[in-house]
């Protein structure tokens, strides 16, 4: 029984020094606060979407959903929200190196200018795009003849997510790049790689679930993105209409129902390329490991 008692008493010793301390209250109440503030902030909010939408019979969702004109926008959003993220992490990642690995005359400027359309409103981002490539625009006027069209295009619609996508690849990257162990590329040069070589075997690897995620961040902002689009989009059905459009459209007509099945369907559409975006994450950690 002594024994027992021994071991017993060395397991709570055990489990008493493991426990690390914490300035915030127990864990049961930190986490009640948690559950019940992400409740109030995000599931709420977000279920009622559902419910709303539950009010349709399978044929009406099905039918709203699968519009010939919400289709077309469905292609213009996915397709321009993609491409200008794929943009914004091969850019964002060579500023994100320039700000991190140089010391240079008006960093700072450059560095606080990458934060400007977090801090511009997207209204006035998309008046000064549609201004700059519309066809009397600063450029637009010598794109125009050259046979590129920018404004009132899926390619201005593109132009627009670039801009307001770029910081989130930025932000996301710099703590990575300013923290990785430079000794790491002295070693892969002294062994005799090239730079393309360590860039790709040794830094890519690392940056690797930061890339991801900032391209993440930047595509689910394209897809829901509205204010600075709707200017330089031209919004023409089947050409430049985007589904954020349309679901204020159908606001508008006072179209609750269908409005939400097609914010449904974009939310649905956000938590797949989340879930592979952070299956992609665990995968290149756990390549990195090994």
């Amino acid at each position: 029984m002594s024994l027992d008692n021994s071991i017993v008493s060395t397991l709570k010793a055990g489990l008493t020094f493991d426990r690390k301390p914490s300035v915030l209250p127990g864990f049961g109440l930190a986490m009640g606060f948690t559950i019940f503030y992400l409740s109030i902030i995000v599931l709420i909010p977000l279920s009622s979407l559902f419910f709303k939408t539950m009010t349709l019979t399978w044929g009406q969702f099905w039918e709203t959903i699968t519009a010939e004109r919400l289709v077309a926008a469905y292609k213009i959003s996915l397709t321009t929200a993609f491409i200008a993220a794929l943009m914004n992490a091969l850019f964002g990642l060579i500023v994100a190196w320039v700000l991190t690995r140089y010391t240079f005359p008006g960093k700072k400027l450059l560095d606080a200018m990458v934060d400007l359309p977090f801090a511009l409103p997207t209204a006035v981002a998309g008046i000064a795009l549609t201004a700059i490539y519309a066809p009397n625009g600063w450029l637009g006027q010598y794109l125009e003849p050259m046979g590129l069209k920018v404004a009132f295009t899926p390619l201005g619609i593109t132009v627009a997510l670039i801009f307001i996508g770029l910081p989130f690849v930025v932000r996301t990257l710099e703590p990575v790049l300013h923290d990785m162990d430079r000794e790491l590329e002295e070693a892969a040069a002294s062994l005799g790689a090239t730079r393309w070589q360590t860039f790709y075997k040794v830094i890519f690897p690392i940056i690797t679930p930061s890339l991801l995620t900032g391209f993440a961040m930047a595509f689910a902002r394209g897809l829901g993105e509205y204010g600075s689009v709707i200017f330089i989009a031209g919004n023409m059905p089947m050409v430049s209409e985007i589904v954020p459009l349309i679901i204020t459209i159908k606001l508008e007509q006072y179209d609750y129902a269908g409005a939400t099945a097609v914010a449904v369907v974009m939310l649905l559409a956000s938590f797949v390329m989340l879930y592979v975006i952070n299956v992609l994450q665990r995968w290149s950690g756990t390549r990195k490991v090994h």
